[in-house]
């Protein structure tokens, strides 16, 4: 099973960035989409942004396409979740996953999880 433990989290001003990293055990070339996903208070989990390590392919969900940037460094098993133009809504848990091959939105598909890192977005 892969480990993940996120860092990054913290409080920032509406309009701000922070950059939350996803430091994982195990980071093969062929094949684990890592993705990452919030959970604000009293709302179910939902995808925000996802990465195939063997090609880089990404994905954005539209409330965060074009603020947020998903990025990895195979060399330090690190994938990064760059959070620009950050508004208050963005406050959540943020928690980053691991499944095998291909990207998903679906949290069930996800086996590995971090313990999460706070996002504070202050108005």
């Amino acid at each position: 099973e892969v480990q993940l433990v996120e860092s990054g989290g913290g409080l920032v001003q509406a309009g701000g960035s922070l950059r939350l990293s996803c430091a994982t055990s195990e980071f093969t070339f062929d094949g684990h989409a890592i993705g990452w996903f919030r959970q604000a208070p009293g709302k179910e989990r939902e995808g925000v942004s996802c990465i195939r390590t063997s090609d880089g392919s990404t994905s954005y969900a539209a409330s965060v396409k074009g603020r947020f940037a998903i990025s990895s460094d195979n060399a330090k098993n690190t994938v990064y979740l760059q959070m620009n133009s950050l508004k208050p809504e963005d406050t959540a848990v943020y928690y980053c996953a691991a499944k095998t091959r291909f990207c998903s939105w679906l949290i069930q598909g996800y086996n590995s999880w971090g313990q999460g890192t706070q996002v504070t977005v202050s108005s």
